[in-house]
């Protein structure tokens, strides 16, 4: 599932509310602008050559008007169904107001849609409460119908955001963490069996296919931001990443793919402002960021112990046939269940857990409000990272997808002591030639 956010529309530029008004009120459509009429072809240009089964869109103007804009450009043959299970979340009486007569004539509504989201109550409705309920009905209608296909959906950032936070069981208090730029692409998988709740997060707020338009690679800080950003970045491709032999703490070096990767996360980030940097002691990590910093020579890297990559104990070293052989059962639960298997002479997830929450927080500590830290580590550790900016456990680890150097921006909007925001997940078109990651080569 290929999710995008409609392009910049009028109320964008005036910061006014927009929800679904245009169906009540119809002086009150939002229509895209000249920029987010680009937006839109510049996403239809990324999407090309991808075979699609399905786009589905809201039924409001500037979603209708970017699907029909990205389908055009991407050149399928196909035109956008419109649903009305991807209509924007309900805000009436707010829509139409700026933010800022919001916040004065509904100062403690204001504050639970700012602060507290889920308990949010307008003239008696719970409309983020209402959203996520909408958005399960949609994935309980659409997943049956598109089993084995891809599918692009054109919408919003609210339903957006319900939608990814549904897929992948995250709960409504979660609503605002999760970055949703106009324009931008998230993707979401479901494997075969799965269902609402069980979604993969490959990718949240992709913008890069934007950046000859918008001049920025990453998402941009947001409004009022206070606290530090953290990049959180999975190191280059090994031989036995390739070979799908699985590494854990053994220090396998990069392979020849793996530098040409961390050389392209290097010249990715080349013009971000980079005041702080943490790598995993392991070679495959520590080379990924020395390559990062050779265009921030006053960076120095700090070595964090406790972001070495999982202990696979007596798995290490050994092909997935090999472990089957000597661990019967085993690999599949770990597949299925990896917070039930310890490993043998190793570690479990839970103490991954424990040593990589108490290492994240303490560089988040470490780094001021308004500055940014890159950290590069190993997929099972940023895996654990990511979870645990959702308050999720081991059982979840599968839930997001890290690519070899794979970039993740995390921002702590409202300062360190504050929940953090993931403003995107997994960036990886600076390694691939299309939005999907196809970098992943095999083991951790």
């Amino acid at each position: 599932m290929v999710l995008i956010r409609h392009g910049e529309s009028e109320f964008n530029v005036a910061t006014r509310v927009q929800g679904r008004s245009e169906l009540t009120r119809a002086e009150m459509s939002s229509r895209l602008t000249a920029l987010g009429e680009q937006q839109a072809r510049l996403v239809g240009a990324a999407l090309q050559g991808i075979a699609v089964d399905a786009v589905l869109a809201s039924p409001l103007l500037r979603a209708r008007r970017t699907a029909e804009l990205v389908t055009e450009v991407a050149g399928w043959r196909l035109g956008p169904e419109l649903h009305s299970g991807l209509l924007e979340v309900d805000l009436a009486p707010w829509e139409g107001l700026t933010f800022a007569e919001v916040r004065d004539r509904f100062p403690l509504e204001y504050d639970a849609w700012h602060n507290r989201p889920h308990e949010l109550a307008i003239a008696g409705r719970y409309p983020i409460l209402e959203l996520f309920e909408q958005a399960r009905q949609f994935w309980a209608e659409v997943l049956p119908r598109h089993r084995d296909r891809t599918v692009v959906v054109a919408a919003h950032s609210g339903i957006n955001r319900a939608l990814i936070c549904t897929a992948i069981g995250l709960a409504p208090e979660h609503y605002h963490y999760l970055g949703q730029n106009n324009c931008a692409l998230s993707v979401v998988n479901f494997g075969d069996g799965q269902g609402m709740g069980q979604g993969q997060l490959e990718a949240v707020n992709l913008t890069g296919h934007m950046a000859p338009l918008m001049g920025e690679k990453l998402p941009s800080l947001r409004k009022n931001h206070v606290g530090p950003r953290l990049l959180l970045v999975r190191h280059g491709e090994t031989q036995w990443n390739r070979e799908k032999r699985f590494q854990g703490q053994i220090d396998i070096p990069l392979n020849e793919r793996g530098r040409w990767q961390a050389e392209q996360v290097a010249h990715f980030l080349q013009d971000v402002p980079i005041d702080r940097a943490f790598s995993s002691p392991l070679l495959r990590p520590k080379a990924t960021a020395e390559a990062i910093l050779r265009f921030h020579p006053g960076v120095s890297l700090t070595l964090v112990k406790d972001l070495q990559e999982i202990s696979h104990g007596r798995w290490e070293g050994k092909l997935e046939a090999e472990i089957e052989a000597e661990f019967p059962g085993e690999l599949a639960r770990w597949q299925t269940m990896p917070e039930t298997v310890p490993m043998p002479d190793g570690e479990t997830l839970n103490q991954v857990w424990e040593r990589v929450a108490i290492a994240w927080q303490e560089m988040v500590a470490a780094v001021p409000p308004g500055q940014t830290a890159v950290v590069t580590a190993h997929d099972a550790v940023n895996k654990a990272i990511l979870c645990q900016l959702f308050g999720l456990g081991p059982e979840r680890f599968w839930t997001f997808k890290q690519g070899n150097g794979g970039v993740n921006v995390v921002d702590y909007v409202k300062g360190a002591g504050a929940p953090p925001y993931l403003t995107a997940a997994n960036i990886t078109r600076h390694l691939c030639d299309t939005v999907f990651d196809t970098t992943a080569a095999g083991a951790l």
